[in-house]
């Protein structure tokens, strides 16, 4: 039996996208008879994950303005008994703060192989935080770069992204792209009972933004777009899922806005096709899940040609798509679309069609497919080494 171990900085419940994604992979490894590790920073009720054979939680800290999230602290020594008891075929690292590199450091010792997720922008999160443990992976990805090297694998989402990072001189990068539960996502879940609560009639349009309100979401951006959207559609209502430290900027702002709060399984279902456009300005994404639940959910996507947005939306055919150097256009592909709404729900109909084929059955295949391939090709970065 394989025994992966899983090192990350969140886990389900917290509302988030890596979270999301490790939730899914964990369900679909243990439907394959794998057994299960997980390393993160300790939870604030003292739970535990059940659906792990072993779990080892670290001292962690909080992010300033982001504390529904933790940063693990180092742990060699603990990271060094528990390998030394239970050995992991593989460690797959999610997220490089502390935790991830002292996993790493562990695991090279060992002669472990290790497998590095590129889920989070921490280079991003360092500069908008301020964040003195995150700065030896700040600018211009050397500490990320150097990280990533040394395992024997680094998984991104998107094809650009691994592109991108190779031209930088990351080695050894593969593309294992996100799932979607397109039963939870689907157009079948719009109510009119949720609407009637947001004050909207039955054909009244309704723009959506689902997503941490926070800096690194470009969020002035939206506040930008949502007052150009309602200067051509009075009548246009915008309803924001999430939460966050610029939440009480936004409603002064915004103050026509419905602030949902964040919602999770079928309620957040039931909002995403309750509406009709999904906005999505965020620069920082390494994939955006949320792009792919707005889709499945028969929405019009505006966002930047970036991250999932290029991935799965061809321009006026899924959605409409911005360059990322060009904010206005942006503004612009967002006034147009609100003002014609056969367009919007052409857009929406095609966007169901095109990620329905998607499934976290192919793409947890994938994984473990990567996984067994840092395990029976070991290199030099994961033979036992003196740190």
């Amino acid at each position: 039996m394989e025994r992966i171990a899983f090192v990350s900085e969140t886990w389900h419940p917290e509302i988030n996208g890596v979270a999301h994604t490790l939730s899914h992979l964990c369900d679909q490894l243990i439907a394959r008879g794998c057994e299960l590790q997980l390393i993160r920073p300790a939870t604030r009720d003292g739970s535990l994950e059940p659906r792990v054979q072993q779990e080892l939680q670290v001292r962690g800290f909080r992010l300033p303005g982001y504390d529904t999230v933790q940063v693990g602290v180092p742990a060699p020594q603990r990271l060094m008994r528990m390998w030394r008891e239970h050995r992991p075929s593989v460690v797959y690292i999610a997220t490089e703060g502390p935790l991830g590199i002292s996993a790493l450091m562990v695991a090279r010792r060992l002669g472990l192989p290790v497998v590095a997720g590129f889920h989070t922008n921490f280079d991003q999160y360092s500069t908008h935080y301020r964040l003195k443990a995150l700065r030896p992976l700040r600018p211009p990805l050397g500490g990320l770069r150097r990280f990533h090297n040394a395992a024997n694998m680094t998984l991104v989402p998107t094809r650009t992204q691994a592109d991108s990072l190779m031209q930088q001189g990351f080695e050894h990068v593969q593309v294992v792209g996100r799932g979607l539960d397109c039963e939870r996502f689907s157009p079948s879940h719009r109510s009119e009972a949720l609407r009637k609560s947001w004050g909207v009639s039955s054909q009244q349009p309704v723009a959506l933004h689902v997503g941490r309100l926070a800096a690194e979401k470009n969020i002035e951006l939206l506040i930008r777009t949502y007052e150009a959207m309602l200067a051509v559609q009075p009548d246009l209502a915008l309803v924001l899922v999430g939460d966050g430290p610029l939440r009480e900027r936004l409603e002064q702002r915004l103050p026509e806005a419905i602030f949902a709060g964040f919602q999770t399984g079928e309620a957040l279902a039931a909002h995403y096709a309750s509406a009709d456009l999904f906005v999505f300005p965020s620069l920082s994404e390494t994939f955006g899940n949320v792009v792919l639940e707005a889709m499945a959910s028969g929405l019009a996507v505006i966002a930047f040609d970036y991250a999932a947005a290029a991935e799965v939306i061809r321009d006026d055919h899924q959605g409409l798509l911005a360059p990322c150097s060009q904010p206005e256009r942006f503004i612009e592909q967002a006034v147009e679309a609100c003002q014609r709404p056969a367009r919007i729900a052409r857009l929406g109909r095609a966007a169901r069609v095109r990620v329905e084929p998607l499934g976290w059955s192919r793409i947890a295949e994938g994984f473990l497919t990567c996984l067994r391939h840092a395990e029976e090709k070991p290199d030099a970065r994961s033979q036992p080494s003196r740190l």
